[in-house]
C-alpha cells in the first residue's frame, strides 16, 4: 500500500486503497462526454490510472484508440478492447507520443509532491506536438464541505466522511460507499491546490492551461507551454 492509503470491503484492494469490485460497480457519469468534446475524433489517448475501464470503454465506443495504464493488475484485467500496460504512472516511459493524455480521478492532488511532479512529467513525456493533457481537479470545496453525502440514482450512497489536515499541506480523506449488499471505505492522502497553485504545478512541468472545460474548473485542458 502507498503510505497513508488503505481500503476495506469485499475483493482486491489496490495500492492506493481503491476496491476493484467497487469501481466495477460505479457508473461513469458525464466524463466521457467532456473528454470527447475536448479531443479530436479518432485520437489516440493515453489514459493514466484507467482502473477497471469506466472511462476507457465509453471512449472506445466513441472511436478513440486507448492505451490504458494502471499500477493494479487486478484493475487492468477488467479492461476490454484497449491496449493495457501495468505500471506506476510516475515511472512510465513508453517512448511514444499521444494526441491526448488523460489524468483523471484527482490524481494531480496526490499528497506526495514528488509523485505529482512524476505524474505531470509522464504527461509531458508522452504528449505529441499539438496534443493536449486533460486533467481532473478536485472541486474547490472538496476539503471544506465535509461531511457530505450523495445518493446516486443507481442505488448507492457516497459519503465523504472527513478530511483531516496532516500538517504538511496534505489532508487524510475518508470516503465510504454504501450499497444494499456491501460497503467499501477508502482512506487516502490528498493535497488541496488552489487554481493558482495548480497552474504553478503545471508550469513547473512545462504545461499551461489552455481552457477550463467545466464551469466549476474541475476539468482542464492543458497544452505544452511556450
Amino acid at each position: 500500500m502507498r503510505e497513508g492509503h488503505h481500503g476495506t470491503g469485499p475483493g482486491a484492494i489496490t495500492p492506493d486503497g481503491c476496491a476493484v469490485e467497487l469501481y466495477s460497480r460505479l457508473p461513469v457519469g458525464t466524463e466521457p462526454d467532456i473528454i470527447a468534446a475536448a479531443v479530436p475524433a479518432g485520437a489516440h489517448i493515453l489514459e493514466l490510472g484507467c482502473g477497471v475501464g469506466r472511462m476507457t470503454h465509453p471512449l472506445l465506443e466513441r472511436g478513440y484508440a486507448i492505451t490504458a495504464v494502471d499500477e493494479s493488475p487486478d484493475m487492468l484485467v477488467r479492461v476490454r478492447g484497449a491496449r493495457t500496460i501495468c505500471s506506476p504512472i510516475e515511472e512510465l516511459d513508453l517512448g511514444e507520443r499521444f494526441d491526448a493524455v488523460l489524468l483523471a480521478s484527482f490524481l494531480v492532488h496526490t499528497g506526495d509532491v514528488e509523485v505529482r511532479h512524476g505524474l505531470l512529467r509522464t504527461c509531458v513525456r508522452h504528449l505529441a506536438d499539438g496534443g493536449c493533457v486533460l486533467i481532473q481537479r478536485e472541486g474547490e470545496d472538496y476539503h471544506t464541505n465535509v461531511p457530505r453525502e450523495r445518493v446516486d440514482a443507481s442505488g448507492f450512497t457516497l459519503r465523504i466522511v472527513s478530511s483531516e489536515p496532516l500538517g504538511d499541506g496534505t489532508n487524510s480523506v475518508r470516503a465510504e460507499y454504501e450499497f444494499p449488499d456491501a460497503t467499501w471505505t477508502q482512506t487516502f492522502r490528498a493535497r488541496p491546490l488552489t487554481k493558482e497553485e495548480f497552474e504553478e504545478a503545471l508550469a513547473e512541468a512545462g504545461l499551461r492551461v489552455d481552457e477550463y472545460l467545466t464551469e466549476d474548473r474541475i476539468w482542464v485542458r492543458a497544452v505544452a507551454a511556450g
